[in-house]
């Protein structure tokens, strides 16, 4: 198994833009001529778009892309810019002379850490688009991660920046990427070491404490107000040949990584979701695809952290290991 570029599964396209200064952005990501997808979504707090049409007894085979949105619910406005692109291009599903393009999506609440009128639209959806041409893997502070924040509990006053995370590898033939923007309300955790990486800092802002450790120590006074801004959201892509019901199976399996990744995880107060999209190219067996998509996943979550910088007042990963 050797580490890839997720650039060299053939078919699929990524792309991201942002608004800087708004602190939100969007990432998308096309496979034009159509690819066999999945969803699970396990978080109790989503904003998501077409994530029905996914349901391995519903109609729709393949769809041909997928947003990854800051904004909340207002950031799913940005794939109809992500429609128009594809309906220029005449990608999409054919029904009676029309060309529709099928584009799910799903959206993280970062309204609290930039500008909260800022918010992913349709010119950005078509801008992340055209930027998916250049074919440039960017990370951390960029697409659905620009605004991204972890380890809320306390406010956001002592959270940290989280960010946008790209990891693939190669088995033989077979390719398997994962594509994830972490706005988790807890703590990101360092796959290979079990350590925390980023997350909820003291009142010094000068080290970190557990989320999990706050929240038994808070249990008796813990508002159920704590909504400040959550969700992480990912995607797995590969080009193994695999059903709709395995490839809902597979985005079941990848929510292994956030757990691994994430703590705590799948709050209510969290949307989390995975999609799965496969161009399906190569033979594998569903375990061993859902073994390297929990293993990318895993990584992905943990480069969104590393690579994110420091800003709006939140400090990264990278400026806490100086201190």
């Amino acid at each position: 198994m050797e580490k890839i570029k997720i650039t060299e599964i053939k078919g699929v396209k990524i792309g991201h833009a942002q608004n800087i200064k708004g602190a939100t952005g969007c990432t998308v990501i096309l496979c034009e001529d159509g690819a066999v997808a999945g969803v699970d979504v396990r978080g109790g707090a989503p904003a998501s778009r077409e994530t029905e049409l996914l349901k391995s007894e519903n109609t729709v085979e393949k769809i041909h892309g997928i947003l990854l949105s800051g904004g909340s619910a207002y950031g799913l406005d940005a794939a109809a810019g992500v429609m128009e692109y594809l309906e220029k291009k005449e990608k999409g599903f054919k029904v009676r002379g029309e060309i529709i393009p099928i584009v799910c999506g799903s959206s993280l609440f970062d309204l609290i850490v930039g500008d909260p009128k800022c918010r992913p639209d349709k010119k950005m959806g078509y801008e992340a688009c055209l930027n998916s041409e250049k074919e440039e893997i960017k990370e951390g502070n960029v697409g659905a991660g620009t605004g991204a924040s972890i380890g809320k509990i306390n406010g956001i006053e002592n959270a940290m920046k989280g960010g946008l995370g790209i990891y693939a590898v190669q088995l033989g033939k077979l390719k398997v990427g994962a594509v994830v923007a972490v706005n988790a309300f807890g703590d990101v955790i360092d796959v290979d070491t079990n350590e925390i990486l980023a997350g909820l800092l003291n009142k010094e802002k000068n080290k970190l404490i557990s989320t999990e450790e706050e929240m038994y120590s808070q249990y008796e006074n813990l508002s159920n107000d704590t909504f400040s801004g959550n969700t992480t959201i990912g995607c797995i892509i590969t080009n193994a040949k695999l059903t709709k019901a395995q490839m809902n199976k597979l985005a079941s399996i990848s929510h292994n990584a956030y757990a691994k990744a994430i703590s705590p995880v799948h709050t209510t107060v969290d949307g989390d979701a995975i999609f799965t999209l496969t161009t399906g190219e190569v033979e594998a067996t569903l375990d061993i695809v859902g073994a390297l998509a929990t293993k990318v996943m895993g990584k992905a979550i943990n480069r969104g952290i590393l690579k994110a910088k420091s800003a709006y007042n939140l400090k990264s990963a990278e400026e806490i290991s100086k201190i």
